[in-house]
């Protein structure tokens, strides 16, 4: 026996069930129960795979700046703040994100950057790189290896605890010799660079003996090779990675914004060093990573920070990678 349910019964069906729904409802016999709110939010952790590797993004916590002002600067402040309006970001407080990959090749665990450590110097939210490294099912002490693209607050705070207390007790660590030199150098305690010089000392010097220098061009571990950057900081570097045919930028702080330092690169940044060469570096790094055509993430752009540069006139754009929930 066959049921024959046309287009017209199932409307009238419809019809019939919301007539019913209506009558009860007035009566208050079948009102449903208002959802609690549940106030919480998924894992800040996303993997994606790399040839025969497999990455895993983990987040350290939105990085909140404040105004533009001050901080993006040789462009009038209120075509900055057009441009962040103008792609439905605020133009009062500008936030960036903080995305760390872990890199398994099979053989090494490896971790680029570190996070903000016990630091608030950008707020609470920051911090968070050990929680999240949890909830990928990460743990630490199975780093072999930690890539530091420079000695910042926000990139090195993460390697000891709020004791001084080693994070990862059985990597090596991989710097620029120029940069640690720089960013520990107790000469500078007492200048304006202070908070950083102290923060540096707090988590590279308990290392000191586990570090490894690398050098341009170098492929300091197996597949990741080291490009030097520099103007952000004097030791800045960016990474190719390598898996396989497959391969992306870690760009660390080769631009902060996908917006403003993208589309104007030759806009200055307050927190670089030396924000002449660093925009020069910026202009570089991406014409060749847009020609060539390599996937990049940054540090700081919008989680998971994965996409691709594209030249646009005198600038470039950001294109997200859409995040693959299936690996």
């Amino acid at each position: 026996m066959t049921h024959d349910v046309s287009r017209r019964s199932l409307l009238a069906l419809g019809a019939g069930l919301a007539t019913g729904l209506g009558a009860t409802t007035m009566l208050g016999s079948t009102a449903l129960a208002k959802a609690p709110k549940l106030g919480t939010q998924s894992p800040y952790f996303h993997r994606f795979n790399l040839g025969t590797a497999e990455v895993t993004v983990v987040s350290d916590g939105p990085l909140p700046l404040g105004p533009p002002k001050g901080t993006f600067v040789g462009i009038p402040d209120e075509e900055v703040r057009k441009m962040l309006s103008d792609n439905f970001l605020s133009p009062d407080n500008v936030v960036l994100e903080q995305n760390s990959p872990i890199v398994n090749t099979g053989d090494k665990l490896v971790l680029f950057d570190t996070g903000m450590g016990t630091s608030q110097l950008f707020g609470p939210t920051t911090g968070r790189s050990q929680k999240s490294m949890a909830e990928a099912g990460i743990k630490p002490e199975d780093i072999d290896a930690v890539v530091l693209s420079h000695a910042h607050i926000d990139h090195i705070g993460g390697i000891v605890d709020a004791s001084g207390k080693v994070l990862f007790p059985n990597a090596q660590y991989y710097i620029a010799q120029s940069d640690f030199d720089f960013w520990t150098d107790e000469g500078k305690l007492g200048g304006p660079l202070k908070d950083f010089v102290v923060h540096a000392r707090k988590n590279l010097l308990p290392v000191r003996d586990r570090l490894v220098f690398f050098k341009d061009g170098q492929e300091f571990l197996p597949g990741i090779q080291a490009m030097a950057a520099p103007g952000h900081t004097v030791g800045h570097h960016m990474f190719i990675v390598t898996s396989g045919d497959k391969s992306f930028a870690f760009l660390g702080d080769l631009t902060h914004h996908a917006v403003l330092l993208l589309e104007k690169p030759l806009m200055e940044f307050s927190y670089d060093t030396d924000p002449k060469q660093a925009a020069q570096s910026r202009v570089k790094m991406l014409t060749m990573l847009a020609a060539n055509k390599t996937p990049v993430m940054s540090y700081h752009f919008a989680w998971p920070g994965y996409g691709h540069v594209a030249k646009a006139g005198d600038g470039f754009h950001y294109y997200p990678e859409p995040m693959k929930m299936l690996l």
